[in-house]
């Protein structure tokens, strides 16, 4: 599988898995009788919607996937939540947003270039065009209209986040801070060779470029630090506490978000991409499928098959979405 990339040196080589989708548990958990077997521990344990929703393990979590964009190669990427809806970048040049109660589909959006990154501002969906002078598009998240298509200050636009008032977009040059309002570009921050993701931790703003580093913004662009990781680190989430940080080579690393000290590094299958914290643990999406981590230690809580390739991750409070970068759909579970 060959991931988009942003034209920086930040290339991901995919190996194909096979994988089936199927029931979410462990394989070595396996039996001819499952019901023999033990439960595996309390997957609901810290989250309140799961023990409302009877998710109580690993066994019981996989739900359905749903078909997104217009054609069988919709090929989805960027995933975000809208508090209600799922929303889906498609590199067809589509955006598709799904209920997410039910998966119901609300609407194909066409949008210019190859749709990759999404964030929601509490009002409009923004999306980016990962080309070479590509930039991003602002859609209103209630009817999906077109309020605007903004540059950015590098090529290849990314991945992007929100900060209550800003959106942060990265990109070949580093991080364009674009006014929500507006779209009005507030300027573009170096962080290194380029940047691929972007989280906010409610202070600062922080990225993670080529060819190893992830750099901490302040909210006026300048710069708070800069950490170095694995080589090419790509996805990046907050978790409350700590910065969580997707290296390609089968690692995630967890920095402390008040210094930016590497507090641990965990291994996990190749290779791993979008992450997202669901008020307990990390989930990363990776070749051939999708890992829980435990936010506290790291501890690998689960491994589920999601083919061909997921790329983004997304919670919605109650389930979590992964999107599959070689295909036409989104898997809930």
């Amino acid at each position: 599988m060959k991931r988009i990339v942003i034209g920086i040196s930040l290339v991901l080589l995919v190996a194909g898995a096979s994988l089936s989708p199927g029931r979410a548990q462990n394989s070595a958990n396996a039996t001819a009788n499952p019901s023999e077997q033990p439960p595996t521990h309390d997957w609901a344990a810290g989250n309140p919607l799961k023990i409302a929703l009877l998710k109580w393990y690993q066994a019981n979590s996989w739900t359905t996937s749903f078909a997104v964009g217009k054609t069988q190669n919709s090929n989805p990427y960027g995933l975000a939540f809208d508090g209600a809806n799922i929303w889906t970048a498609n590199s067809e040049g589509t955006v598709t947003k799904l209920r997410a109660s039910d998966g119901a589909n609300l609407g194909n959006f066409e949008v210019s270039g190859l749709p990759t990154g999404i964030a929601f501002d509490g009002a409009n969906m923004w999306v980016t065009d990962n080309s070479p002078n590509g930039g991003v598009t602002k859609l209103r998240a209630s009817d999906g209209k077109v309020l605007g298509t903004f540059p950015v200050g590098g090529q290849y636009p990314f991945w992007l986040a929100f900060d209550g008032e800003n959106i942060w977009v990265a990109n070949s040059a580093g991080v364009t801070k674009l006014r929500a309002s507006d779209g009005k570009d507030l300027g573009t921050f170096n962080v290194g060779n380029g940047a691929f993701g972007v989280a906010f931790d409610g202070t600062y703003v922080w990225a993670t470029g080529g060819p190893n580093l992830v750099t901490k913004l302040k909210r006026d662009g300048s710069s708070a630090g800069q950490f170095q990781v694995g080589r090419a680190p790509y996805g990046i989430a907050f978790d409350g506490a700590n910065i969580w940080v997707a290296i390609s080579a089968g690692q995630v690393s967890k920095l402390r978000a008040s210094d930016g000290k590497t507090v641990g590094t965990f291994n996990v299958p190749c290779c791993p991409y979008g992450l997202a914290f669901d008020g307990s643990n990390i989930w990363v999406a990776l070749d051939g499928g999708l890992v829980e981590l435990r936010a506290s230690d790291g501890e690998m809580l689960g491994n589920f098959p999601a083919n061909p390739g997921s790329t983004g991750v997304a919670f919605d409070g109650a389930n979590i979405w992964v999107a599959l970068g070689l295909g036409h759909a989104v898997i809930k579970f």
